[in-house]
């Protein structure tokens, strides 16, 4: 059995919604191990005052795979449940 969590996290980049992807996947993957799969959940941009675009912005839901530690409940309520008289 395999348990993922989800994150957001947001990319920018000059050149492209794409190019703002591929920058939020790279800094997230310095930090977290196992990602799965990223969803593209928003794109918008930023405009300068002239009317051209500034910059780029693609929002991504990450998954990536959950690792419980070693001897550590597998849900973070179990240890107050079974301290709980019956």
């Amino acid at each position: 059995m395999s348990v993922y969590r989800v994150t957001e996290v947001i990319g920018t980049s000059a050149t492209s919604w794409e190019d703002a992807a591929q920058q939020a996947v790279s800094a997230a993957a310095r930090s977290l191990r196992d990602l799965r799969v990223a969803e593209v959940v928003e794109q918008d941009l930023t405009i300068g005052e002239n009317g051209a675009i500034e910059s780029y912005r693609t929002k991504l839901r990450l998954s990536f795979k959950y690792e419980v530690m070693a001897g550590a409940p597998e849900w973070e309520g179990q240890t107050a449940r079974e301290a709980q008289p019956a």
